[in-house]
């Protein structure tokens, strides 16, 4: 399954309990909405491990909140991103909360449950 991590940082003075709201009221049900999103989990980044050819160590996370959809096609997500409800609705909104964010776009590999 197609899938999109957004990694982002909230904005000084937007505490995580605004977030939340936002993302229970608005973000959730908006994203939810579009026809290529199958699922949108919201997690709080807990810590961060990083390696170089040897075992992993702890490192600062470089962000805050990591979110996970889950697409039916990385094309179709494309083309709700260019929608005018996506960038005139979502976007405007989203930027009142995060500060910077960074965007992966990925394929599975391989899925342990069969699906």
């Amino acid at each position: 399954m197609p899938k999109q991590f957004v990694l982002y940082n909230l904005k000084d003075g937007v505490s995580e309990e605004d977030f939340m709201k936002f993302v229970n009221e608005f973000k959730g049900p908006f994203t939810t909405r579009l026809s290529a999103v199958k699922r949108d989990t919201v997690t709080r980044v807990k810590g961060a491990l990083k390696a170089k050819g040897g075992p992993p160590g702890p490192v600062e996370t470089p962000y805050q909140i990591a979110a996970v959809l889950d697409l039916t096609s990385l094309e179709a997500y494309g083309k709700d991103a260019e929608s005018k409800a996506y960038k005139e609705e979502f976007l405007p909104r989203f930027a009142e909360y995060v500060n910077e964010f960074l965007i992966l776009r990925a394929e599975e590999l391989y899925d342990n449950t069969g699906n």
